[in-house]
């Protein structure tokens, strides 16, 4: 299990093969907010900490199988 206190704002945030989703925008109760800038429709999207796989530097790195929402990791 991680630390959610090592969540910090400008994160990577990659998929489970290492492609990158999104980057942190900010850590909102038991989620990681993506920021705008890496999603197509120009919204913020979440992700449960319960999909986290590990922190490794300043990358995190989701479990294999997290659905990704619609629009992130797609501009």
């Amino acid at each position: 299990m991680f630390e959610k206190l090592r969540i910090k704002e400008h994160m990577e945030v990659a998929d489970s093969t290492g492609q990158h989703v999104g980057t942190v925008d900010e850590v909102v109760d038991e989620r990681i907010k993506l920021t705008r800038s890496d999603s197509s429709d120009g919204a913020h999207h979440y992700i449960p900490f319960e999909q986290v796989e590990k922190i490794d530097d300043n990358r995190i790195y989701l479990k294999q199988g997290t659905p990704i929402p619609v629009g992130v990791g797609a501009v």
